[in-house]
């Protein structure tokens, strides 16, 4: 059926009535009979891609991801998405998505499948040696010696999907660890 434009014109001015009349537009209820998310458990999240912030509704049904929508009542973006965060419900479910830990050893060309154990057991074990390897304890300037206890092996890179605490939390990591190069991706 196609509409033509005083048919359009007068949807809009009975839209905009509505509204005058109100003083908020009219919502769809997520429970509404013709709504295709009826049923399924939601919960709000944040888009991972930006500093922007901006509020999801991530539907599930049996804990599989069904649907990704954009949260209205969410003050910074009010149900919009840009075309990265309208996309996010390809991340979640993709055939080529890895679920498990893929390790390719220094001059192999084959990728083994490792534990989840083994990997943090590696990454932990390879950010002390760097931290042993690299670590300064003084340095001198001026004919003085300085305290600096730095490590100039390590930077450390923050996420916008990072809360405040969370971040609080990352920078504290970083600084036990005597890294220097803590920067963040809304910067860069």
């Amino acid at each position: 059926m196609g509409i033509s434009r005083r048919n359009f014109i007068k949807g809009g001015g009975l839209a905009a009535g509505t509204m005058a009349l109100t003083g908020k537009p009219a919502q769809a209820s997520v429970d509404s009979p013709e709504m295709r998310t009826k049923g399924l458990q939601v919960s709000t999240t944040v888009c991972p891609y930006c500093a922007v912030g901006c509020g999801m509704l991530v539907h599930t049904k049996n804990g599989k991801v069904v649907n990704i929508e954009g949260d209205p009542d969410h003050p910074i973006n009010r149900g919009a998405l840009c075309s990265k965060g309208s996309a996010l419900f390809q991340v979640a479910n993709n055939e080529r998505r890895l679920t498990k830990v893929q390790y390719r050893a220094a001059g192999s060309d084959k990728w083994e499948e490792k534990s989840w154990d083994w990997s943090m057991n590696r990454i932990a074990k390879l950010m002390k040696d760097s931290r042993d390897k690299n670590f300064v304890k003084s340095e001198t300037r001026d004919d003085k010696k300085y305290v600096v206890n730095r490590n100039e092996g390590m930077a450390f890179l923050g996420a916008a999907a990072l809360d405040n605490e969370e971040c609080y939390l990352w920078g504290k990591f970083a600084r036990a660890m005597g890294v220097n190069y803590l920067e963040h991706q809304a910067r860069i």
